[in-house]
C-alpha cells in the first residue's frame, strides 16, 4: 500500500484516513474495495451522503449519459435543462405531496453554505442578530455556522470570538423529565436573562455529529410553539437527517411542524455530488439578485442525478417503508448488542436509519470501531467524546448487510470488552452482566 504521496505533502486536517488507513480504489452499493481488491463494508457512506449506495446504477446512468451528450456541467445560475428538472422534480415529488410552497435557493453546493445562507437571510428578515442553537448542534465549520456548532473541538480551529448565538439545552439535555422548551420560552420572556431577543432558531431534529440524539415530536412541536410566540423563525437543519435517513424524506415528515427555513446537502445529489439548497418560504425570499452567491451555485451533474434520484425513490412511499423496516431491525440488532451488559456500558440513540450504539466514553467506542475495521467494516463515531458508534449505511442496503456489520460490531465488542478484562480493568469485571 503506497501512502508516500499523502504523507508528503497532504494536509495533517485529514480525518476520516487515519480511522480507514487504506489506499480505496472502487465502490459499489454498499462496498468499498482497496486497491488490492479487498472488500469493506461501508457504514460511513460519506458521512451520510451516498444515501442511495456507491455508484447506484440507475442514477449512474443518467450521469453517464448527461456527460455523453456535452450537456452543461458549470452554469453558475443560470437556467439550464438539468435544474429545470430537478426544480420539477423537488415541486412533484417533495413539495406539493407536502403543501409545501417553499422556494429553492442554490447557495454553494455545501451544506455549510446553506446554513450560511439561513442564517443571513433570517437576521436582515427580523434585523436581529442573535440565534438560538442548541447543546451538541453541528451546522459546519464556516465562521457563521461554525458560531451555532456546539463541538470544542471544531470551534477551537477558528481562530477569532464567535458571537451573535445563544446556546439552549437540547431535548434530553437536563434529563427526560425537564422539556428545555419551557426554559428557553423563560428566558425569552425576562428582559434580564442576558439572551437578547434572536431572529432565528436552528436545530437538527437528530444530532448527528452531536451523537445521533433524536429530539422527541413533542419537544419540536413544542419549540415551534416558542418561535411562533417570540416572532423568531424556525431553521431546521436536516442536512444529515433529511433525504431519508429517518424514515421519511424530511426528518419531521410525522412530527406536525412547519418550519420556516430548511437546509438540505449531503445525499441530496443522490450520487455523492456536492449540491445544497435552502427552502425558504416565499415571503422570506427578499434577497437582493447575486447578494449570497458563489461560482459552483449551479451544479448541473448534481441537478441531473439528483432529479433522478427523487422519481425514483421517492415518487410514491414503497421506499420509505423499506427503510423503516430496516431500522427497525437495526434497533433490534443495537438491543441484542447493548443487552449483553449493564446499561452504563452501552444503550441506543437515534431514530430510522441514523441510530447509534452510545458507549461509556469515547476511548470504548473507538477500541470497537478500529476491531470491526480489522473484520472489514467501515463505520465511524460521533458525540461530544466520540462515543457513540452511528450508522450512516446506505438506504439501498440489505436486510443480509445489516445482519453482516451487527455480526460484526457484536464481535469485535466482544473482544474489546474481553480484552479489558485480561488487561484487569476492575470496573470491566465487575460490570459485564451474568
Amino acid at each position: 500500500m503506497d501512502t508516500d504521496i499523502f504523507d508528503s505533502i497532504e494536509s495533517e486536517v485529514q480525518s476520516y484516513a487515519r480511522s480507514f488507513p487504506v489506499v480505496f480504489q472502487k465502490a459499489k452499493g454498499s462496498y468499498l474495495y482497496d486497491e488490492d481488491g479487498q472488500e469493506y463494508l461501508d457504514f460511513l457512506a460519506g458521512a451520510g451522503t451516498l444515501n442511495y449506495g456507491h455508484n447506484n446504477p440507475v442514477l449512474k446512468k443518467v450521469l453517464l449519459d448527461y456527460i455523453e451528450n456535452d450537456s452543461i456541467v458549470h452554469g453558475l445560475d443560470m437556467h439550464t435543462v438539468a435544474k429545470r428538472d430537478f426544480l420539477q422534480a423537488l415541486e412533484d415529488y417533495v413539495l406539493k405531496p407536502r403543501d409545501m410552497d417553499h422556494v429553492v435557493q442554490f447557495p454553494g453546493p455545501t451544506g455549510t453554505n446553506a446554513v450560511e445562507a439561513a442564517l443571513k437571510i433570517a437576521r436582515n428578515i427580523k434585523g436581529r442578530e442573535n440565534i438560538i442553537s442548541f447543546t451538541n448542534g453541528f451546522h459546519g465549520v464556516t465562521l457563521g455556522a461554525l458560531s451555532t456548532t456546539g463541538n470544542s473541538h471544531h470551534r477551537g480551529a477558528a481562530g477569532v470570538t464567535m458571537g451573535g448565538v445563544s446556546v439552549m439545552p437540547y431535548d434530553g439535555y437536563l434529563g427526560d423529565a425537564f422539556d428545555t422548551t419551557e426554559y428557553l420560552d423563560k428566558v425569552l420572556l425576562d428582559s434580564s436573562s442576558g439572551v437578547d431577543h434572536p431572529a432565528a432558531v436552528i436545530v437538527e431534529t437528530v444530532q448527528g455529529e452531536g451523537g445521533i440524539n433524536a429530539a422527541s415530536f413533542d419537544w419540536l412541536r413544542n419549540l415551534e410553539r416558542v418561535c411562533r410566540k417570540h416572532d423568531m423563525l424556525l431553521i431546521l437543519d436536516d442536512i444529515q437527517a433529511g433525504c431519508g435517513r429517518t424514515g421519511t424524506f424530511f426528518s419531521f415528515d410525522n412530527v406536525g411542524i412547519k418550519p420556516d427555513i430548511i437546509t438540505l446537502s449531503k445525499s441530496l445529489s443522490g450520487y455523492g455530488l456536492p449540491l445544497a439548497v435552502v427552502l425558504l418560504k416565499p415571503e422570506l425570499d427578499q434577497w437582493k439578485p447575486g447578494e449570497h452567491n458563489g461560482t459552483f451555485r449551479g451544479h448541473n451533474l448534481a441537478f441531473a442525478t439528483a432529479a433522478k434520484a427523487l422519481e425514483h425513490f421517492w415518487s410514491d412511499d414503497t421506499f420509505a417503508k423499506e427503510v423503516q423496516k430496516k431500522g427497525d431491525l437495526i434497533t433490534d440488532r443495537f438491543r441484542d448488542i447493548a443487552s449483553g451488559y449493564d446499561d452504563h456500558w452501552f444503550y441506543l440513540n437515534g431514530r430510522g436509519m441514523m441510530q447509534g450504539l452510545v458507549c461509556r466514553d469515547g476511548e470504548l467506542a473507538e477500541e470497537i470501531t478500529k476491531a470491526a475495521f480489522k473484520r472489514k467494516l467501515v463505520i465511524e463515531t460521533s458525540g461530544a467524546d466520540d462515543q457513540v458508534i452511528k450508522t450512516l449505511c446506505p438506504l439501498t442496503v440489505t436486510e443480509d448487510e445489516i445482519n453482516h456489520a451487527m455480526d460484526v460490531l457484536k464481535e469485535s465488542v466482544e473482544e474489546v470488552m474481553k480484552d479489558r478484562i485480561k488487561r484487569g480493568d476492575a470496573n470491566s469485571v465487575s460490570s459485564l452482566a451474568g
